[in-house]
C-alpha cells in the first residue's frame, strides 16, 4: 500500500472538487458480451458467476483509480481489491456473503469459492475484512438496466460495488447488463472505461 502525496498528485484538483459535494456516488450501466465466458464455464464445469467476479476483480486491480482509498484522512493506493460476493444457500431463497482473495487460476478460484460458500454456516465474516474488497452480486432472474446499492453514507467509501443480471442472446452471442456504482472523488467515466475494456478483452480471449 502506498500513500499519496496530495501536492504532487495529478488527480487532487479533481479529488477536491468531487469533495466538496454532498452525494460523490454515481453508477453506470452497460452490457458486456459473455458469449466466450458461458462456454468456457460450461466446458469447464465451473461457476459463470464465480468466474465473472474473479475476471472482474482483475479488470478493477487493473485500473489504479479503483484502487484508491481513505484511511485516517489520507489518501493510499492498495496493492489490490478482494472479491465479496453474495451467493445463494442450498436449496434456499436467502444468500449469505462470501469473501475470498482471488489466487489461482479461473478455474481454482472458482472451485475455492465454491468450497468455501458451502462450508460457510454464518451470514457475513467480517473477521479480518478491512476497505480493500469488491462487492459483488447477481440478479439472474431477469435482464439488469439499472441499479442501486444499500450503504451506511460515508463519502470516504470507495469500495466499487458490481451486479450484473442475467445473460440474454442476440443475434448469436449472449450479453448481460453491468452495473458499477463508484465515487467519482477517485473514478471518472474515463476510468469506468477502461475497467469494461480490460473485462471485455479477457472475456473475449477465453
Amino acid at each position: 500500500m502506498q500513500k499519496i502525496d496530495l501536492a504532487v498528485w495529478p488527480r487532487a484538483e479533481l479529488f477536491r472538487f468531487f469533495s466538496t459535494v454532498s452525494d460523490p456516488f454515481y453508477s453506470v450501466t452497460f452490457r458486456v458480451d459473455v458469449t466466450n465466458l458461458h462456454a468456457y464455464t460450461k466446458a469447464h464445469g465451473i461457476s459463470f458467476y464465480y468466474a465473472l467476479c474473479y475476471l472482474a476483480t482483475d479488470a478493477v486491480n487493473a485500473v489504479e483509480n479503483f484502487r484508491y482509498t481513505i484511511r485516517d484522512g489520507e489518501v493510499f493506493l492498495l496493492d489490490g481489491r478482494i472479491p465479496s460476493f453474495t451467493d445463494l444457500k442450498p436449496d434456499s431463497e436467502q444468500f449469505h456473503i462470501v469473501t475470498l482473495p482471488k489466487t489461482s487460476t479461473l478455474d481454482g478460484f472458482c472451485h475455492a469459492a465454491k468450497a468455501k460458500s458451502d462450508a460457510q454456516q454464518s451470514f457475513l465474516d467480517q473477521s479480518g475484512e478491512l476497505d480493500d474488497l469488491i462487492y459483488f452480486s447477481c440478479v439472474p432472474w431477469f435482464d439488469l438496466t439499472a441499479a442501486t446499492n444499500e450503504r451506511d453514507f460515508d463519502r470516504d467509501d470507495n469500495i466499487p460495488r458490481i451486479c450484473w443480471g442475467k445473460y440474454v442472446p442476440a443475434d448469436g452471442r449472449e450479453t448481460l447488463g453491468m452495473s458499477v456504482e463508484v465515487n467519482h472523488r477517485f473514478i471518472d467515466g474515463y476510468h469506468l472505461g477502461q475497467f469494461y475494456q480490460k473485462l471485455q478483452r479477457a472475456i473475449n480471449t477465453l
